[in-house]
């Protein structure tokens, strides 16, 4: 294993060499414009246009006889713009919905391209033609002329991505400003779909009909987790395309009957799940993080203000709560209330005494802000909801948490400054933390 590791880094193998290049060109450029296509929410037209292009395959051959890439190429290319055009053509002149549209599309052009692939098996000339090949792809059967060729077109297509990307980057979020601004919106949409079936078709012989779609859509999706700024997430993923295509070709060289391009869509999945899982913004950890503070922090909040409300009517701020007190009126386990309250104790917003626990002056100030927001949110739905004081109690618990300082301000100015709540409590005045 290590020796295969060694020759296949070592790159001294040309058909290893062909591989790696052809995979990364490829993945790298599909992923650059799955980002235009997915964030145009059409993931589902590659999906189409993939399979709308073994026809154009298969008839290039009948037609010419001969299995040049380029060929093939253009026959897949005029098919994966006819399968476009067909969805277009039903998404704007019948009732049918565009993804039931993409699903007609995508059933007949993928029916007719298996017929015609028979066809041609019938005539005894498939294993000359090598056609079956397009369905789930053979990269290990690249040569120099294919990697020039596909490398060629895929460098071509990330050149056009890059002078054009102001202009893609309009159609993707905002197509009636760039209308608006004179921009050619028709001729960019017709562009950028040329582009895409460009792509898928320049992918047919690496990874398939089948797979090409998981390797337009999914290097964008994943990059789509980690970035809000399109430019780097164009950039992430290609990397995330051609780091696909290295790992499928290191995979298949182990193993010489493991096919790359299904290895590129295996790594492909991974870096997505990953990505939903790791990345800092969008990520289950992440969320699921942000989640577990904000019930830590609410829990926190609903204790100082049920500890606050037991010594307010006397003022007896030096009487211990007890863990039971608490328990009456807030819905926690003694196990979960303890280790809030003990987290408050860290914080110096409670003190534990032999009794119960008390309130700090800085826990004192906390709970009394808190308050100071529940009152306030009571008061402006009595008096401008016009709903009973009696059922405002709920809507302001959950609330208070959120009402942020710029809030608080416009509720004291709307409410004009107000003393007291519909309950006749006072409202405490604001203090500094």
């Amino acid at each position: 294993m290590w020796e295969q590791t060694l020759r296949f880094f070592s790159l001294q193998d040309a058909n290893v060499r062909y591989v790696v290049f052809g995979s990364i060109l490829l993945a790298g450029a599909t992923g650059v414009l799955g980002c235009f296509a997915f964030l145009r929410k059409r993931s589902l037209l590659g999906d189409a246009i993939a399979h709308a292009t073994l026809p154009g395959v298969c008839l290039a051959y009948l037609s010419t006889g001969s299995k040049e890439p380029y060929v093939l190429l253009l026959g897949a290319i005029a098919t994966g713009w006819l399968g476009t055009l067909c969805v277009d053509w039903i998404r704007r002149f019948s009732p049918v919905k565009e993804d039931a549209a993409i699903g007609i599309v995508l059933s007949v052009f993928f029916g007719a391209g298996i017929l015609l692939l028979t066809t041609i098996q019938s005539m005894g000339q498939a294993s000359q033609a090598g056609l079956d090949k397009f369905l789930f792809g053979q990269t290990a059967s690249l040569m120099k002329r294919d990697i020039l060729i596909l490398g060629g077109l895929a460098f071509f297509l990330c050149v056009v991505c890059f002078l054009a990307f102001k202009e893609f980057k309009l159609l993707c979020f905002d197509v009636e400003f760039a209308r608006s601004i004179g921009l050619p919106v028709r001729l960019l949409e017709t562009v950028l779909t040329t582009l895409v079936v460009a792509a898928i078709a320049i992918g047919l012989q690496m990874v398939g009909v089948v797979l090409m779609a998981a390797l337009l859509i999914t290097p964008a999706a994943a990059a789509r987790q980690w970035t809000d700024n399109l430019t780097r997430m164009v950039w992430l993923s290609g990397l995330i395309g051609a780091f696909s295509g290295v790992a499928g070709s290191f995979i298949s060289s182990l193993a010489p009957r493991m096919p790359t391009g299904p290895w590129m869509v295996v790594t492909l999945s991974i870096l997505f799940g990953l990505s939903l899982i790791l990345s800092p913004q969008r990520g289950y950890l992440t969320r699921l993080f942000r989640h577990t503070q904000t019930r830590t922090t609410i829990a926190a909040e609903n204790i100082l203000s049920t500890m606050y409300r037991y010594a307010e009517p006397n003022g007896r701020f030096l009487r211990p709560v007890s863990v039971r007190d608490i328990l009456r009126y807030r819905s926690l386990t003694s196990v979960g209330a303890l280790t809030v309250l003990r987290s408050l104790k860290r914080q110096g917003l409670v003190s534990e005494t032999r009794g119960g626990w008390l309130l700090t002056e800085l826990g004192i100030k906390s709970a009394e802000n808190l308050l100071r927001r529940h009152r306030l949110w009571e008061l402006y739905l009595t008096e401008q909801l016009n709903i009973p004081p009696h059922r405002v109690h709920r809507s302001a618990d959950e609330v208070e948490h959120w009402i942020t300082q710029d809030q608080e301000d416009q509720l004291v100015s709307l409410l004009d400054s107000p003393l007291r709540d519909p309950h006749e409590r006072e409202i405490p005045q604001r203090k500094d933390e």
